[in-house]
């Protein structure tokens, strides 16, 4: 399998579910400005959205999407509890957790990132950022992870969102609970060798 990424980039998520249940995947790094794959073939000719994450299975198959490159690496080795099973209620939760740091976290990053957002843009955004990591905040006083006390690919996104307000001045310093689950996260094998990977 090979893995399509930017060190950094929410494809971080995706390369630790690989590390967490112990399956080899080749990185392949792109450079999201020029859309070049370290080898000088153009990205877009693999994944013609032009951004990471993609995946490319044994199968041939291209996927791309975190929470759907996600789920299907957990679903490679369910042994591991990456992800509840298919069809239990858990697992619909779990897409809820994926859709809600893809949709209401993840999305919210772009005017922050883009260089011709206005600063009203940023504000906005800002503002929006700190109410909804709120909200994952509250959740995480009560709970190790955000599935309870197990470990899921939902965790592995969050984690790497979570290193994003730093980089664009989102001050979360008021939600100690963010930061305890990161650094937490942060420890596990898993997630030190894909970073150390990765650099």
């Amino acid at each position: 399998m090979k893995l399509y990424y930017t060190a950094g980039s929410c494809s971080l998520a995706i390369h630790i579910a690989f590390r967490e249940i112990g399956q080899p995947v080749e990185l392949l790094a792109v450079d999201l400005r020029t859309k070049l794959i370290a080898s000088g073939e153009d990205y877009r000719q693999i994944n013609t959205k032009g951004y990471v994450p993609a995946l490319r299975t044994d199968a041939g198959a291209l996927l791309t999407e975190v929470p759907a490159v996600l789920q299907y690496v957990a679903d490679l080795k369910p042994a591991a509890g990456l992800a509840p099973a298919n069809g239990t209620i858990a697992r619909y939760e779990l897409q809820g957790w994926l859709s809600y740091i893809n949709a209401e976290l993840h999305k919210d990053f772009g005017p922050l990132f883009d260089p011709t957002a206005s600063a009203d843009m940023k504000k906005y955004a800002s503002a929006k950022l700190t109410r909804r990591f709120a909200w994952v905040a509250e959740h995480l006083e009560r709970s190790p992870y955000l599935m309870g006390d197990a470990f899921t690919v939902a965790d592995a996104y969050l984690y790497v969102v979570l290193a994003w307000p730093a980089m664009v001045n989102v001050d979360l310093s008021a939600l100690p609970s963010l930061s305890a689950y990161r650094a937490r996260i942060a420890e596990r094998p898993a997630v030190k060798a894909a970073h150390a990977a990765e650099q």
